[in-house]
């Protein structure tokens, strides 16, 4: 018997949007109710895209109880727990199991390089102190960490870890990962790769460039499930370019100057990041200005 299976679709790695320096909720309550009224199937809080390394533990369980409450289970919620810090980690993932999720999404630990054991134990010591289920989030270019076929072997066989978010580029990874089937839920980390993913069995996707498309997104995913692959082959080619564009500057100031531009919300982001630049700027636009052209 597999694992529990936390959501099958599109979820969107939620961005955090800010006005004058602070979370801007006016903004995210817009935000959700667009991604629920776009078919998506869960909302990743805290994570790397809602810019969680600048997020003071506050304002990370203000937002977790605040969306928690926004949403009043219309939509599966995985709140982001992983940092370089074991402990740290625990108490992230201990309060969002009391404030209530659905998963946690935890990242490999970054910086300290931390060896094949320490690592393996890392997610093993977190998994003693929360039942939630747990993805994995492995996203080398961002950690420097690249969790082994067989660190993956050995954290399968915990109950709790149930899948795991890959952001790596390599096809030949996805297909290596496919194999773990039920017992490690395989999730698409790069928007480029949702119908590979698939098509490898792969559950969804933890997507960026849904949280200004989720229709468009929803449908790479409900269109494959349903059986109807040229469509949705259809509807990731017609998103391509857009993606690329989403991270040809650091994710998330890309997809925070989109959104500012369909009047979502501002396009502020914290330092280190910063705005993209303008070449970037007018890329982003008239690629928006294609797709709307696109029809849908």
């Amino acid at each position: 018997m597999g694992k529990k299976l936390v959501f099958r679709g599109a979820s969107s790695a939620l961005i955090t949007p800010m006005k004058r320096g602070l979370i801007d909720y006016p903004a995210l309550d817009r935000i959700i109710n667009a991604q629920i009224e776009g078919g998506i199937e869960a909302l990743v809080i805290g994570g790397t895209t809602g810019e969680a390394a600048t997020l003071s533990d506050g304002e990370r369980y203000e937002l977790y109880t605040y969306i928690k409450n926004l949403v009043g289970g219309r939509i599966k919620l995985i709140f982001g727990t992983g940092t370089n810090d074991t402990k740290i980690v625990i108490k992230h993932t201990k309060t969002a199991r009391d404030i209530g999720c659905d998963a946690t999404l935890v990242v490999t630990p970054y910086y300290n390089k931390g060896t094949y054991r320490g690592v393996t134990e890392h997610y093993k010591k977190i998994a003693e102190f929360s039942d939630t289920p747990i993805i994995l989030y492995n996203v080398p270019s961002r950690t420097g960490v690249n969790l082994t076929l067989n660190q993956l072997e050995e954290l399968a066989k915990v109950e709790s870890i149930v899948g795991i978010k890959e952001a790596s580029d390599s096809a030949d990874r996805l297909t290596e990962l496919a194999k773990f089937g039920d017992e490690l839920y395989l999730y698409a980390g790069n928007d480029s790769q949702i119908f590979l993913t698939l098509a490898l069995g792969g559950k969804g996707v933890v997507s960026v460039v849904s949280n200004l498309y989720p229709k468009k997104v929803s449908d790479i995913c409900s269109s494959y499930f349903n059986g109807d692959f040229a469509s949705s082959l259809r509807c990731q080619l017609e998103l391509f370019d857009f993606i690329k564009l989403m991270f040809k500057e650091t994710n998330p100031a890309p997809i925070k100057y989109a959104m500012s531009i369909a009047g979502l919300c501002s396009s502020e982001i914290r330092l280190p990041l910063y705005k993209p630049e303008k070449a970037t700027r007018s890329a982003i636009k008239a690629e928006m200005q294609r797709l709307a052209d696109f029809g849908n």
